[in-house]
């Protein structure tokens, strides 16, 4: 039998993070954004964002079906790259300085790499901006949980520090973060679980161990501080971490309010009562899939949930 809280279930919690329509004429709906000499999308933008964006000479609009987005070659072929790098840098700057969108806080953020893009030097674009242009996002999740004879699988749960931006004093994986530009998932966890929960480079290496990667393809909407609607393709490297006993996670860098230790059925718990943000909560049920706590037997969506967790995205997916 399907373990639900309310009208929450597995399913439902998957399904948030995977809210973009399947239905292929619900892109005609949004901008296609092109880079220069490819001919396949890399994101899609929606039309209010377009309308505020304060486009530059680099860019081409058409408004026509299908609608699209194309950055310029300002190097004319002999720089690509850099020319991709700072028409978007351009651009994202301006937006900053106009606040002209609340998702970026009025401030710059670390850089993205724009996935999938092929050219003899990385492309990339401001973290918080990625949104805004419908961009695959990429992160790295690492869960810690220890194993005792007595009380069995427990969990180290950390609680999201007030004052975040997004998803403030909700649950979340144990470590967590976006990459950067130029970084690996692996190198990702490392310098996360560091910052996130004291974790040092040395248990990190010895322990942890990639699980896969799930994929999912969102608009925000509820529980989203910024703007609504926006496209959010996603990728998320999953590892997991036995510890070793007397090794407790710690918050350090003011984005964990607290870590609980929990067990299994805490988890399944407060994953029912909707206390996890949404992405983590997705994270955790593929967690649960692969430790058999979930399964075929005791889940009558099951192919269902597993399929949802491993989504065909539009664009190219490549590192």
């Amino acid at each position: 039998m399907a373990q639900q809280f309310g009208s929450t279930s597995y399913l439902s919690l998957v399904a948030a993070c995977d809210d973009f329509p399947y239905d292929p004429a619900a892109t005609e709906a949004y901008y296609q954004l092109y880079l220069p000499n490819d001919r396949r999308p890399h994101g899609y933008m929606l039309p209010a964002t377009v309308d505020r964006m304060p486009w530059t000479a680099d860019f081409v609009i058409r408004h026509d079906q299908p609608r699209s987005v194309t950055v310029l070659d300002s190097s004319n072929g002999t720089d690509t790259a850099s020319a991709i790098n700072d028409a978007f840098a351009r651009l994202v700057n301006d937006c900053v300085e106009r606040r002209l969108f609340d998702l970026l806080c009025g401030q710059h953020s670390e850089p993205f790499a724009i996935v999938g893009a092929d050219y003899d030097k990385p492309v990339h674009v401001e973290r918080f901006a990625a949104a805004l242009f419908g961009l695959t996002q990429r992160g790295a999740h690492l869960i810690a949980y220890t194993m005792s004879p007595d009380t069995g699988m427990k969990l180290w749960i950390p609680r999201r520090a007030a004052h975040l931006y997004t998803y403030p004093g909700k649950l979340d994986t144990t470590v967590a973060g976006g990459m950067k530009a130029g970084s690996s998932p692996y190198l990702t966890i490392i310098a996360e679980a560091q910052e996130e929960a004291s974790f040092d480079e040395v248990l990190v290496r010895q322990y942890a161990r990639s699980r896969g990667a799930i994929s999912h393809m969102s608009v925000t909407g509820a529980g989203f501080p910024g703007e609504q609607g926006l496209v959010v393709p996603n990728i998320d490297f999953i590892y997991d971490i036995e510890l070793p006993p007397g090794i407790v996670p710690k918050p350090q860098d003011g984005e964990v309010g607290e870590f609980y230790c929990m067990s299994v059925e805490d988890v399944q718990a407060a994953l029912l009562r909707e206390e996890f943000k949404p992405e983590p909560a997705a994270v955790l049920v593929d967690f649960l899939i692969r430790h058999s706590f979930i399964s075929p037997e005791n889940e009558p969506d099951f192919v269902e949930v597993t399929m949802r967790l491993h989504r065909r995205l539009p664009f190219k997916v490549g590192m």
